[in-house]
C-alpha cells in the first residue's frame, strides 16, 4: 500500500493511511483544537507543527469559530467533521471511512458528503464503507457491492446500472383518487412491486423493458389524471436489490 509491503514496512503503512471509524472518536471533554492538537503529537509532530497542523485542519474543514468550544457541544455532523480533520492530520495519501453518516440528520449529512468530496478533490484516495447507496452514488467513483460477505459486484456507478439491465417507470398523478388504480396498472405493466408515495402522488417501478411497460400504463391509466410520466435509469438501491436477489436465487 502507497507503495509499502504490507508485511514487512507495517509502520510505514500505518502512517500513510488515515482512518475514521463508524463513530467519532474525539474526546468530548476537550475542545475541537484541543482534540486535534493531541493526535498531531500522537503522529509524531512537534508541538509548534502540531498547534499548525491543528489549526489548518480547522479551517479547512470550517471548524474556526468551534476551535475552543467542547466536542461535547458540537452537533452529530461537527463531530464527524472534526473525526474527518483528526483521519487527516500529517496528510495521509488514503483515508478509510466506515459508515461515516451513520445516525446524522439530513443536513449534517450533506456537510460530510461536502466534507469528503473535498478530500477527493484534493487528491485523497478514499475508502468508504457506506449502507446509503445514495451516498455511493454521490461520491464514488468505482463501488463494490457486498452482499453476506462476498463480492458480487464492481464497478463505476454508470457500469453497474447499465449490467443491471433495468430501467425505472415513474408516474405522477394530478389527485390521489387513482393512486391505488395506477399503482396495479404499473405493477401489472412493469412485474414488480411498486413504490407509491400518496402524498405527491407519486408511484415508481423497476422493469427490464421501460418503453413497453409505459406504454401499457399509458394505454391503461387515464391521461387526464397523468401530471408526468416517463423512463429513468435505475438507482443503485434498484441496482442493489437486483443483484442480492440474483445471489438468493442461486443460492
Amino acid at each position: 500500500m502507497n507503495g509499502w509491503d504490507v508485511v514487512t514496512k507495517g509502520d510505514e503503512v500505518r502512517a500513510s493511511v488515515g482512518v475514521a471509524g463508524q463513530y467519532a472518536a474525539v474526546d468530548g471533554l476537550l475542545t475541537g483544537l484541543e482534540n486535534l492538537h493531541l493526535i498531531a503529537k500522537l503522529r509524531g509532530m512537534r508541538r509548534r507543527a502540531a498547534r499548525r497542523a491543528a489549526e489548518e485542519m480547522l479551517a479547512r474543514f470550517r471548524l474556526e469559530l468551534k476551535a475552543n468550544q467542547l466536542v461535547s457541544t458540537y452537533s452529530g455532523g461537527t463531530r464527524r467533521r472534526v473525526d474527518l480533520a483528526a483521519a487527516l492530520l500529517g496528510n495521509p495519501p488514503v483515508v478509510i471511512l466506515d459508515e461515516p453518516t451513520t445516525g446524522l440528520d439530513p443536513e449534517s449529512r450533506l456537510d460530510v458528503w461536502e466534507s469528503i468530496g473535498g478530500l477527493t478533490a484534493a487528491g485523497t484516495t478514499v475508502l468508504l464503507t457506506t449502507q446509503y447507496l445514495e451516498e455511493a452514488d454521490r461520491l464514488a467513483d468505482r463501488v463494490t457491492v457486498v452482499d453476506h460477505g462476498r463480492i458480487v459486484a464492481e464497478g463505476t456507478t454508470d457500469e453497474l446500472k447499465s449490467a443491471a439491465g433495468l430501467t425505472r417507470l415513474v408516474l405522477r398523478l394530478a389527485d390521489g383518487h387513482s393512486l391505488a388504480a395506477a399503482a396495479a396498472a404499473v405493477a401489472d405493466a412493469t412485474g414488480s412491486a411498486p413504490e407509491v408515495e400518496p402524498r405527491i402522488r407519486r408511484i415508481a417501478a423497476t422493469t427490464a423493458d421501460g418503453p413497453a411497460a409505459l406504454a401499457i400504463v399509458l394505454s391503461t391509466v387515464d391521461k387526464e389524471a397523468i401530471v408526468e410520466i416517463g423512463v429513468q435509469r435505475p438507482t443503485l438501491d434498484d441496482v442493489f436489490l437486483r443483484l442480492t436477489a440474483r445471489q438468493e436465487v442461486r443460492a
